[in-house]
């Protein structure tokens, strides 16, 4: 298989039509080898448009929605990244192209040490992979400039939207069914807003309950 044109047609066919227009973005989409980062066997369906299930119920998200969820977080190369449930590290590998430092949190220890191991194959020596609870964030490292959050969840955790700098976004889909909603969260001046941007349909990233949510 040409992985190589693989890339190419997913960038054309699946991430440009929805309205991704940041260079860096697709030019990090086109370059990371997405199948490297899938389990054994899947690398000929690497290239779908639809989330790749990974094991352990995580997915790898589609690249349509990756690609519009960074650009609305709006990631310049000084920006302090978390991803929360990193999963392969595609999302993270995806992620240091465009932000200075990036967090990669796991909740799962093997799953963290597989993701490392991808990381470093690739040469990426700017993320960090980091283990503990998802829906606690990563709160030693704080504030971050970006979080995203790679999966849907029902609400946005109070202790992730907490760790925001100032003129912090966070990006997620919220939902509890088959369809939920792109959500980009800002903190500025200490305020804490939230706002929808558009449908998007991915699994549910496990770890998250529904206490200690941001309400708005």
């Amino acid at each position: 298989m040409d992985f190589a044109a693989a890339r190419h047609n997913m960038v054309e066919s699946q991430v440009k039509p929805n309205r991704v227009t940041n260079p860096k973005i697709l030019d990090a989409i086109a370059d990371l080898p997405r199948e490297k980062f899938v389990p054994q066997g899947l690398e000929g369906v690497a290239y779908v448009d639809e989330a790749l299930a990974m094991g352990d119920g995580r997915y790898m998200m589609e690249a349509m929605i990756l690609g519009r969820l960074l650009q609305e977080a709006d990631t310049t190369g000084e920006d302090i990244a978390l991803v929360v449930g990193c999963g392969s590290g595609y999302e993270a590998a995806v992620l240091s192209r465009l932000a200075g430092t990036v967090v990669a949190l796991e909740d799962d220890k093997a799953a963290a040490d597989q993701a490392n191991a991808k990381l470093l194959e690739q040469g990426i020596d700017t993320v960090a992979v980091v283990e503990g609870p998802l829906a606690e964030g990563y709160p030693s490292q704080q504030p971050y400039d970006v979080i995203f959050i790679n999966g849907s969840v029902g609400e946005i955790p109070a202790a992730l939207s907490a760790q925001l700098a100032e003129g912090g976004r966070l990006v997620a889909i919220v939902g509890s069914g088959p369809l939920g909603k792109a959500t980009l969260m800002t903190n500025y001046g200490g305020v804490v807003s939230s706002r929808q941007i558009f449908d998007a349909g991915t699994p549910e990233l496990p770890g998250f309950g529904a206490e200690e949510t941001f309400s708005f």
